[in-house]
């Protein structure tokens, strides 16, 4: 068995890494996009629905699903930082900027999850198409 992983192994670690550092980030601009952008242009044209979707059902889902991304972001951080250790003396100085993003990545998706709650709460409760 070798010691280093295959190229597959290394492109799906590699995707999890980015996607715990940068997930949260990635679906805080999707639920603005979708959930703020799909109550504007559909109040604007005078609807309040969507292909026969309720608003509210739409809205929701566009703050349900950036949330659950990034609660699944945030799970990875702590995987990654789990996985990786504090480098000792000599050992390669990458594992520590693994370790370093992982926290970062964390906290990142934390605020980006507090966020996302609230601007969802924001669009639900609020009525929509006010005017």
């Amino acid at each position: 068995m070798s010691a280093h992983p295959g190229p597959r192994a290394r492109l799906a670690g590699g995707l999890l890494f980015w996607y715990a550092v940068l997930g949260g980030a990635v679906a805080w601009a999707v639920h603005l996009l979708a959930g703020w952008g799909v109550d504007e242009l559909t109040c604007a044209s005078g609807s309040d629905h969507i292909g026969g979707v309720p608003l509210r059902a739409a809205v929701g889902a566009a703050v349900a699903l950036p949330a659950l991304a990034t609660v699944g972001a945030l799970l990875a951080a702590v995987l990654l930082w789990r996985r990786t250790h504090p480098p000792s003396e000599g050992e390669d100085r990458s594992v520590g900027r693994g370790r370093l993003l992982a926290v970062v990545g964390f906290w990142s998706n934390l605020l980006f999850l507090t966020i996302i709650v609230l601007g969802g709460v924001a669009l639900l409760v609020l009525p929509p198409c006010q005017r």
